[in-house]
């Protein structure tokens, strides 16, 4: 597998654009498709742009890198992975998207809503590339799949938990960056705590605003904000933040608290064992084989384009139950199977905003 370091990102993408306005005789980057194979036809490479905290993140990119290496090793597809820059806009993500089409991947994800501008300017220059955008529906060309979730679901069955977990009638939601996204998975995490215990309260801290995304890579803003909540009286702390979420998660473990994780299931991923006990469950979406469908239905010649939604009905998203130390597990798996199933039959409707 090829990884571009975030070091290398910006130098290699600077570099092709030289390329292409000399070596290549001022060749236009919207001819850069002709070199393309035909729609329909199999891509012997395909590509993941990563988001905020890249790879290792033990959550979001992670789970994505789970759908391309499970794609490497079923489809026999080569994966070409590529880093975010710290403090990178637009023109960088433009960039990192145009040279992985440029070197003929097929498909191009673009891990996270933020690769929305730069996929919206780069997919009409090569129409035979599927491009792949997760959590955003905002770019609407014929040939890019707007992979989404209902992560509102998955958090409701979150506060279900955390409402039957908690002793003192008090939990945590941390926010990494207040948009509209994570307000998602706030919104549903407050109507499932309130809907099992009317009584709870919910403290709601969002580590950064945009266009600071700082609060979706940063471990310490995590673990502070966690600290400030768990001062506060609360016993479970939800975080949706990315990589700055493994800071929450440490701050809940040292006091002896229940933590939450959320995209991946965080008990199994190596990098948070030290705090594995005291992972209470987590919000899981199903971004590794979202990845994974996009990239075979490409090598299928059917190429997924448009909304492509997961929601608790297909799986798409969802509650772990991996953690044996919690003596209750049965109990609480019994009250968000309940919820899982009202929410199906449509008895609940989460609400996506607070």
């Amino acid at each position: 597998m090829r990884r571009i370091t975030r070091i290398a990102t910006v130098g290699i993408a600077s570099a092709a654009l030289a390329l292409s306005a000399t070596a290549c005789g001022g060749k236009k980057s919207s001819d850069a498709g002709s070199s393309e194979s035909s729609p329909g036809t199999k891509s012997a490479s395909v590509a993941i742009a990563y988001d905020i905290g890249g790879r290792g993140d033990q959550s979001f990119n992670d789970a994505a890198y789970a759908g391309l290496e499970k794609a490497e090793k079923d489809l026999k597809v080569k994966g070409a992975e590529a880093e975010p820059t710290d403090g990178e806009g637009e023109a960088d993500k433009v960039q990192r998207l145009t040279e992985l089409a440029r070197k003929g991947n097929n498909p191009v994800i673009g891990v996270g809503f933020s690769y929305a501008p730069a996929i919206k300017k780069v997919a009409p220059k090569f129409p035979n590339t599927t491009f792949g955008i997760i959590d955003d529906l905002s770019v609407q060309d014929k040939n890019v799949a707007n992979i989404v979730f209902n992560e509102e679901q998955g958090s409701y069955l979150a506060g279900v938990a955390a409402a039957k977990a908690s002793k003192t009638g008090k939990v945590g939601f941390i926010g990494g960056v207040e948009v509209p996204l994570i307000k998602k998975f706030e919104a549903g995490f407050v109507q499932g705590v309130k809907d099992t215990n009317p009584k709870g309260e919910v403290l709601t801290t969002y580590l950064t605003q945009p266009p600071n995304f700082d609060g979706f890579s940063k471990p310490d803003l995590g673990k502070a904000a966690a600290q400030g909540q768990l001062d506060k009286g609360a016993d479970v702390i939800y975080a949706a933040a990315g990589l700055a979420g493994s800071g929450a998660i440490e701050a809940a473990a040292g006091k002896g608290a229940w933590a939450i994780g959320v995209d991946s299931d965080q008990y199994n991923q190596a990098g948070l064992s030290k705090y594995k006990d005291r992972i209470l469950t987590s919000v899981t979406k199903d971004v590794s084989d979202s990845v994974y469908n996009l990239i075979k239905s490409v090598q299928d010649g059917k190429p997924q384009t448009g909304e492509v939604r997961y929601g608790l009905d297909k799986d798409g998203v969802g509650l772990s139950d991996s953690n044996p130390e919690y003596k209750k597990m049965t109990e609480l798996t019994a009250a968000v199977e309940k919820a899982k199933a009202d929410i199906i039959a449509k008895k609940i409707t989460v609400k996506t905003a607070p």
